[in-house]
């Protein structure tokens, strides 16, 4: 059997909760008790938000897994994907992007299709932002035949409704990753499309479809359309070259949401999108998959992961593609990194010798200029200073010219303890009076009229307004929109979003806050 899994984790650096047991990402078995709770030959993650400069070991090598990443060349924390197979699961290639502009002909998947209609910008601009890592695997089935199997990781643009370009960006992506996709099948690979396509298919995948003749006419919706055969009986079904594993096994499931909004706590309740999808093509879900699940129950992100059983055993390659991260400059090869000679136990002969040792002088006497620091030292220590020399913070020291300066007095200046004694009396009976007015029982009413003036400006917040659907107290919130609004607080319902047929889902309430 072969599992793979997607997952959009929202930043591999973040702390995942819900399965590092509160551990952070960058601790080295973190990352490996992600991967090993998700127990799948291969999984795939998106929006990694990390490029190659803020890469550390415990992330790009994992034991037991040769991993692959794709960065953002455009932006930093920004996008990127990664995927990671175990080593039973070694592909023989593994390239970065869709269009092949950063392939270097060694261990690449190749078939690239015909992009005559993309310029070289457009296609460096496409894979620029790090949306995309092909990796192919030899497959066998169960007959004992063998065969090629290429699966591209991919975290699809999101458009922006105040960027209007970016639907631009991202149609045009869909379409050279649609381009790729089938150059690939025929040339005589199976395929698999997996990762977030940032849109909800039909209106059983999203949780507020609307008016479905609106939805219907968003261009992604429009794409997916001809990528994909509908599952259905229907008579005049479009047939497409690829197939949504997940509605092939649950075709009438509702709910089936891999993606809520965090700011309304859109997953207590259940209330989001299904955007994430394993994407296969025809004869490769029909003959070989087993099932396809989400596996919503595993937070720490945004989204849920999602997966598919194949019913294959992977023929792992002898030796990691070029792209393998182990093969990185910076991680490659044997340990050469400085840290690892900074460690406590060169320092603790240092700590058990205050004084150097005779044997030390004597090869200190060889080197003149040094041997007259060293001496210098020495002296100082046996000087009959209490202080011996422990750690290195004691070469930090003021230096003995400025402690001499520090002792010079200038003539003609009184000290200050003198000044002090002069005025001393004087201070005493300043401070007597004050004290016997203290006594008087009219401070006691002064202080009483300080005090209830300061608790009636120092009230603190006033208390949150009530909401009209549950009487209970609201969240403010701010307007964070561009426009005439921008900036100011309003209240509303502080329980999650949900159904408007849920009575325990957030009420419409709604109510600005006043100006202070």
């Amino acid at each position: 059997m072969l599992r793979v899994v997607s997952w959009n984790i929202n930043g591999i650096r973040s702390p995942l909760q819900g399965l590092a047991c509160q551990e952070t990402s960058n601790c080295p078995t973190a990352l490996q008790r992600i991967l090993d709770k998700l127990d799948a030959d291969i999984v795939c993650l998106q929006e990694t938000k990390v490029t190659r400069d803020v890469l550390t070991e415990p992330l790009a090598i994992v034991e037991g897994y040769n991993s692959y990443f794709s960065f953002s060349r455009s932006r930093s924390g920004y996008s990127g994907v990664a995927t990671f197979c175990k080593d039973s699961a070694t592909p023989v290639a593994a390239e970065e992007g869709l269009s092949g502009v950063f392939a270097t002909l060694n261990g690449d998947v190749g078939c690239y299709g015909n992009m005559d209609e993309f310029t070289q910008e457009e296609l460096r601009l496409l894979d620029s932002e790090g949306r995309a890592i092909l990796t192919q695997h030899k497959i066998r089935t169960l007959e004992g035949k063998e065969k090629t199997l290429t699966l591209i990781n991919v975290y699809c643009p999101h458009v922006d409704p105040g960027k209007p370009e970016r639907l631009t960006f991202k149609m045009r992506f869909y379409h050279l990753l649609q381009i790729r996709a089938e150059a690939l099948l025929a040339a005589g690979s199976h395929v698999i499309i997996l990762g977030d396509l940032n849109t909800a298919h039909r209106p059983i995948d999203h949780c507020d479809a609307g008016s479905l003749e609106c939805f219907e006419e968003d261009p992604g919706r429009k794409w997916m359309d001809g990528l994909l055969s509908n599952p259905g009986p229907e008579a005049g079904s479009h047939i497409g070259l690829f197939m949504d594993s997940f509605r092939c096994f649950h075709p009438k499931q509702e709910r089936a949401f891999t993606c809520w909004s965090v700011v309304s706590g859109a997953r207590h309740l259940n209330y989001g999108s299904r955007l994430d999808y394993v994407l296969g093509d025809r004869s490769l879900v029909t003959d070989t998959f087993q099932t396809s699940f989400l596996l919503p129950e595993v937070m720490g992100s945004d989204h849920c992961p999602v997966g598919a059983v194949l019913n294959v055993s992977c023929v792992p390659a002898k030796q990691c593609p070029a792209l393998c991260t182990r093969f990185l400059p910076e991680f490659a090869g044997t340990q050469l990194k400085i840290l690892r000679f900074l460690v406590p136990l060169e320092q603790e002969p240092v700590r058990g010798q205050p004084v150097l040792q005779p044997g030390h002088q004597t090869q200190a006497q060889k080197q003149p200029g040094k041997a007259r620091m060293r001496s210098t030292r020495i002296r100082k220590s046996q000087g009959g200073s209490k202080r011996s020399q422990k750690n290195l913070m004691s070469y930090f020291q003021p230096s003995s010219n400025l402690l001499q300066t520090s002792h010079v007095e200038l003539p003609g200046l009184p000290l200050l303890g003198t000044l002090t004694a002069s005025k001393a009396p004087e201070v005493l009976s300043a401070a007597t009076v004050v004290e016997e007015r203290n006594n008087v029982p009219e401070a006691k009413d002064e202080k009483e009229v300080r005090t209830s003036f300061w608790r009636s400006m120092l009230t603190g917040p006033s208390p949150m307004p009530l909401c009209g659907g549950h009487r209970e107290p609201c969240v403010m919130r701010t307007v964070k929109k561009a426009g005439p609004n921008l900036g100011r607080h309003f209240y509303m319902c502080a329980r999650p979003r949900g159904p408007p047929s849920d009575p325990s889902s957030r009420c419409n309430f709604f109510l600005w806050s006043r100006p202070s």
